[in-house]
């Protein structure tokens, strides 16, 4: 009898798993089919003043979601749900890495120390901004059970702009002082956010003393700058092995493999150590394509920039998808349609403070920012100004995977408050890149026209994986250096700091660098190939 009621379990299981698998079966079909939707819709769209990928992907992400929802009698609106472990540790990395790997370094950092004011002053005034404000509203609308620690991480999660729209936004040939200001600082800013976030879980708001404080603001430094050194050394690491041992000359599959798996453990041994994977995986792009790209085969070099294109593409693209389709989680939307004019409200308000907190460190620390520059070109115009504020209006899955974070488990909440936070957070977020999206390329065309956007010292670079990618054997570091006349005193340290810390680091790299990593100069190659010397190419 025992033996026969074990079996009928043993049976109840084996057909619960065999309907799992063909749900999974049929739920990566369609994603995947979507995917290639949102492919071929992003190409014919490609000239289009209006849309985007990430926009395109988001609509379509939302049709079928409403699909869904009819099919299933509004009982679910997604074959997925949203998780923040997918999010950052399977798709965020390849587009952060590639973003690292394929950014114009001397413009990234000539404006190093702008895009740091910006990351992480400039979050921090928003956080603060967003925070207080979110306590003196919503504490007297009687949102559930929220706390100051909820308002705090309210703050710390709409700080954290969409790094990742405004890849598509923003083109880095059309305005390159603009796509490294903002980009770079949308890096900085979501790691700040992350960062802040983690430290505000194990914060007690009724204890704040001055002690308190600096332990945080020392924490915060120590995790920026832990975080950057370790992405520098894996990148280092990796061209050094890649140098010594020319892995090439056997096999160049394993040469991408290695640049790929060292780029991903980077990462990982971030979030293993309770760091900023964002910034070590940043730092590590920017190093790899410095240094281990020019010691790696000719082939190989064609198929890194084409693998890390297409995977960070793939992921920006599922991302948008992703967060198009849960949007319509009839669960959440159900806890908080009790009073929607709340939702509305809470919604409206939050959107409100975004643009406030934005403008509260924008306009100051560009003024700052100009106090430093000599000349009219270094500075940041009213302009140029206005197109910043506007393009880091934009809120992503960053924020919506903190939100989930706090305000779920496992994705799932029965809490009303919770489920207004997570509602709201999925319509500023939709609306914020909708709206500010659609609106930043027409935006940038009027304040910003054509014959003042290209910068003739730069080299264009690849817009898409059909470009070509070697035009120059030498990428990004065959940008034309500008004249540098050697700083004869202090006082030229002090009025050029830029041109002079320059000068020292090529001194630095020439003399030291390049020939323990490798580097532009070294291009090596496999015997028998047409980069061998021995073979006479007729």
């Amino acid at each position: 009898m025992a033996f026969e009621v074990v079996a009928a379990q043993l049976a109840r299981l084996s057909d619960a798993l065999a309907t799992s698998d063909h749900a999974s079966v049929v739920s990566i079909n369609l994603f995947v089919a979507l995917l290639c939707a949102c492919i071929v819709l992003g190409h014919l769209l490609e000239e289009n003043r209006w849309l985007n990928e990430s926009i395109t992907a988001l609509i379509i992400g939302l049709c079928t979601g409403v699909v869904i929802l009819m099919t299933t009698k509004g009982k679910s609106s997604h074959v997925l749900v949203f998780s923040e472990d997918l999010f950052f540790i399977y798709l965020l990395p390849p587009i952060i890495f590639n973003a690292g790997f394929q950014v114009k370094k001397k413009q990234f950092f000539r404006n190093f120390m702008t895009i740091t004011l910006f990351g992480a002053v400039g979050t921090m005034i928003s956080f603060f901004t967003i925070s207080l404000a979110a306590i003196a509203i919503f504490s007297k609308m009687n949102i559930g059970t929220l706390d100051v620690s909820d308002f705090l991480a309210i703050g710390a999660i709409f700080s954290a702009t969409d790094s990742v729209c405004t890849l598509q936004v923003l083109n880095q040939d059309e305005t390159p002082f603009l796509y490294s200001l903002v980009f770079g600082e949308g890096v900085v800013n979501d790691a700040t956010s992350v960062v802040l976030f983690n430290a505000l879980q194990n914060f007690d708001p009724n204890q704040i003393d001055a002690i308190v404080i600096l332990k945080f603001l020392g924490n915060f430094c120590y995790l920026f700058v832990s975080s950057t050194f370790l992405g520098v050394f894996s990148g280092l690491l990796s061209a050094y092995i890649i140098k010594k041992l020319y892995i090439g000359r056997h096999s160049t599959d394993r040469e991408v493999a290695l640049m790929m798996l060292m780029a991903y453990l980077s990462y990982m041994l971030a979030e293993l150590l309770d760091l900023s994977g964002i910034l070590t995986v940043f730092f590590c792009g920017i190093v790899m394509s410095h240094y281990t790209w020019h010691n790696v085969t000719e082939s190989s070099r064609v198929t890194t920039k084409h693998a890390f294109a297409t995977l960070s593409f793939i992921a920006e693209t599922f991302l948008f998808l992703y967060v198009g389709m849960d949007a319509l989680d009839i669960e959440k939307w159900k806890f908080a349609s009790d009073s929607p004019g709340k939702s509305i409200g809470i919604s409206s308000i939050l959107l409100g403070l975004v643009l406030v907190g934005r403008a509260a460190f924008v306009f100051p620390l560009s003024f700052l920012s100009n106090l430093t520059k000599k000349t009219e070109l270094e500075k940041i115009s009213w302009r140029q100004q206005i197109v910043i504020w506007w393009a880091g209006l934009m809120r992503g899955a960053v924020s919506i995977a903190l939100a989930y974070n706090k305000f779920t488990r496992s994705g799932h909440t029965q809490l009303h408050g919770n489920a207004i936070m997570i509602t709201s957070t999925i319509t500023v977020v939709l609306f914020s890149t909708m709206l500010f999206g659609i609106l930043t390329k027409p935006l940038i065309r009027f304040l910003l026209p054509a014959s003042s956007n290209g910068d003739p010292s730069e080299p264009s670079s690849p817009k898409s994986l059909h470009s070509p990618l070697l035009t120059s054997m030498l990428g990004s570091d065959m940008e034309a250096p500008l004249p540098i006349v050697r700083p004869s005193s202090l006082r030229m340290l002090i009025t050029k700091p830029t041109h002079t810390i320059h000068y020292y680091w090529r001194k630095f790299d020439d003399a030291l660098m390049r020939p323990m990593f490798g580097g532009r100069g070294f291009v090596p190659y496999s015997p028998g190939s047409p980069t061998d010397p021995n073979v006479i190419v007729a």
